[in-house]
């Protein structure tokens, strides 16, 4: 999880492009001929991709786009703690 990926991802995508993409990230893990480090790559973009569309949501709700990057942080860091 990359903070300043995600405000990228954020900043510069929709939300359709961003699930689209989720998607083919998604598939792509699932081929048989992807290695390890593959499957390691694609599960860092599909956490910051999941991260932008975690925080279009919170500004669509009305929360700052610092809040809702922090948030998303947050429980990312608390999923991992436990």
């Amino acid at each position: 999880m990359k903070i300043p990926v995600i405000r990228q991802l954020f900043q510069n995508s929709s939300p359709e492009q961003l699930e689209a993409t989720l998607e083919v990230l998604e598939a792509f893990c699932e081929f048989r001929g992807v290695n390890e480090a593959e499957v390691d790559v694609a599960g860092e973009l599909i956490t910051n991709i999941c991260g932008a569309l975690e925080v279009h949501a919170k500004v669509n709700e009305g929360a700052l786009e610092k809040d809702a990057l922090n948030v998303f942080a947050q429980r990312v860091m608390g999923s991992i703690d436990r």
